[in-house]
């Protein structure tokens, strides 16, 4: 806190890092969304249901696939190492940019103008090869785990902590940027970079996250209004997806994520009671009268999907990091 009172926001170099890297990510969608009339003239093979991803080659070539595997793998092995270099150093959190935080603001940004580049030339990213549900999986996981690191200081239901083992938590905290970066860098490397709505709210919601993981050991970084956007911004890419995609399944991501950020997330705020039982009722309010206009209260459960999702997770997830590191012999049962 000390730290904090000799320099402004606006002098401060993390949040000056901060906005300049959302105005990147916002240009770069600009230049997806401008140029992507170019790659309409690629003839995709038709959609054939949920598990079906519509954007890859009917016939990949040697070099579609050679330099979206070759540059995801130079692209993930770069961002491993700033991680892993910046917790060598013992860096603590700061207002100003450590060198690795440079590294990997400037490693990520040319690596998005790359893929954009690659795109353009051979179309591809890793769908051709992984299924569909690798990449869902993967930042379902990483959504998961948040849940799980913050357990600590929000609680999981309505404030209250869930009794988590110390060793599961110290583990998740030391090691989740090495798992949140490789679910982000596969994740935009599974894509081709082409301007559907969809695929544009999604880059630029990937592109904000990326930015997250590249202010490690910033005090940015740890900021619970920041990290509360990203949390939240999944709610509102699920919601317009579902309605571009012309379903009526986004109810189901915006009250189902919505329900998240009312029983969970709101509470790493310090919000006044007031304020949490005025968000509850209203969240409460949004749902009747939607459910009751819109898709009838007899579907009023679907709101319940991801909460249930997300919430076993942890406990899956706490379990899971928990054995490995019995297996591993890194837990001491005395200290439990």
């Amino acid at each position: 806190m000390t730290e904090l009172k000799d320099v402004t926001v606006n002098e401060r170099e993390d949040v000056r890092s901060l906005w300049g890297g959302i105005f990147f990510s916002a240009v770069v969608v600009v230049l997806i969304w401008a140029l992507g009339e170019r790659l309409e003239t690629i003839e995709l093979l038709p959609d054939t249901g949920a598990a079906w991803y519509e954007w890859r080659l009917p016939v990949p070539t040697f070099w579609s696939r050679f330099t979206s595997w070759g540059l995801y793998i130079i692209h993930q092995v770069g961002f491993w190492y700033f991680i892993a270099r910046a917790q060598k150093d013992k860096l603590r959190y700061s207002t100003s940019l450590n060198r690795w935080n440079k590294w990997a603001l400037g490693w990520n940004s040319v690596f998005v103008l790359i893929h954009f580049l690659q795109t353009h030339l051979w179309y591809d990213g890793l769908a051709q090869d992984m299924a569909v549900w690798t990449s869902q999986g993967s930042v379902i996981v990483l959504l998961v785990w948040v849940l799980l690191m913050e357990n600590k200081q929000r609680g999981l239901f309505w404030g209250k902590k869930v009794p988590i083992r110390k060793q599961v938590m110290q583990w998740a905290r030391k090691y989740h940027g090495y798992f949140f970066s490789w679910a982000l860098i596969y994740t935009f490397w599974f894509h081709p970079m082409v301007s559907t709505s969809g695929h544009l709210i999604g880059f630029f919601y990937m592109f904000l996250l990326i930015l997250q993981g590249s202010l490690f050991f910033t005090r940015i970084h740890i900021n619970r209004w920041w990290k509360l956007v990203q949390e939240s911004l999944v709610m509102i890419h699920g919601a317009l997806v579902a309605v571009m995609q012309g379903n009526d399944l986004w109810g189901m991501f915006a009250f189902g994520f919505g329900g998240i950020f009312v029983l969970t997330q709101i509470h790493g705020l310090r919000l006044s009671k007031g304020w949490r039982w005025g968000i509850l009722i209203t969240y409460l309010a949004a749902v009747v009268l939607v459910y009751q206009f819109l898709f009838g209260l007899q579907n009023i459960h679907q709101i319940t999907w991801i909460p249930f999702v997300e919430y076993l997770g942890v406990f899956i997830l706490s379990v899971v990091i928990g054995v490995g590191l019995r297996v591993a012999g890194r837990w001491q049962p005395q200290e439990a």
